[in-house]
């Protein structure tokens, strides 16, 4: 199976699941055991989430040829395997506030010939809105969204803004305290100089957002191990639509380890990257 259809097969998997999600969001019974806790730092409980990721990985061993998933890849992989990466729902905290703004995401990593991981497809599903991002390598990336008269399919751009002075930027922030104080240094910083800084999530949704032109940019710091699943499949959606993903100091996404992640149009970034410092 091509990419392409590999990505179209991956994205009915993640639009499948999502019903389910979304029907558990909307069932009391099923939101009993959901919550925040109250211990400052720690993520909330979604116990969706146990039977959201094995479903997925066990639909995805239908598809196609492949070595593994991502969270149990061995140290040193060989060039040309690959590997599915399924992530938990993205925006815990909008979900069990019964906001729309939350994801089902998966990506699918390729080894290179220096033994590096490389996400090549990837899929952002936010079932509550109706909206799908998908992208593969060489592909490009669309957006697809559900209207009154059937389901629309766009391919996306960035907007072409070079200056921060108008923009709308968007941020993130972790459930850990001293890491979200550094995200409100950069946006007390910035506060004057893009049109508005907005605060929504969660980081799959706002880097295809920046892919689609909604925001010019995206930063946030710190982003675990956790969120690699969720910022590989933005970082495909991005990368496909012709914008740039980068660590704030400009390295390359470090799939292995926590970042500190911003996305832009490309355009911008320069003016923007000094007050990420």
């Amino acid at each position: 199976m091509d990419l392409q259809q590999l990505t179209l097969e991956a994205a009915r998997v993640a639009q499948d699941v999502g019903k389910h999600a979304f029907q558990a969001q909307a069932n009391p019974s099923s939101m009993v055991e959901a919550h925040i806790p109250d211990v400052p730092g720690e993520p909330p409980v979604l116990p969706v989430n146990e039977r959201l990721v094995p479903f997925i990985e066990n639909r995805l061993t239908y598809l196609d040829r492949f070595n593994g998933f991502w969270h149990d890849r061995p140290e040193h992989c060989q060039p040309g395997e690959r590997y599915w990466c399924v992530g938990r729902i993205d925006g815990a905290i909008n979900f069990v506030r019964d906001m729309s703004e939350w994801t089902v995401t998966i990506s699918l990593f390729e080894i290179d010939e220096h033994g590096g991981a490389n996400p090549i497809l990837g899929i952002v599903h936010a079932p509550a809105l109706e909206l799908t991002y998908l992208a593969a390598q060489g592909k490009g990336a669309i957006r697809i969204w559900r209207t009154p008269f059937g389901d629309k399919r766009q391919k996306i751009i960035p907007t072409t803004r070079a200056s921060l002075e108008g923009s709308v930027i968007s941020y993130g922030m972790s459930y850990v305290p001293s890491e979200s104080k550094r995200a409100l240094h950069v946006v007390a910083a910035l506060a004057g100089k893009p049109a508005d800084i907005k605060r929504v999530g969660p980081v799959s949704l706002d880097m295809c957002r920046v892919a689609d032109g909604t925001y010019d940019a995206y930063f946030e710091p710190h982003l675990h191990s956790w969120d690699i699943p969720a910022v590989s499949a933005g970082t495909v959606v991005v990368r496909e639509a012709q914008g740039q993903v980068s660590r704030w100091d400009g390295g390359d996404i470090r799939w292995r380890e926590a970042n500190d992640v911003v996305a832009s149009n490309g355009l911008l970034i320069d003016q923007l990257r000094p007050y990420l410092r």
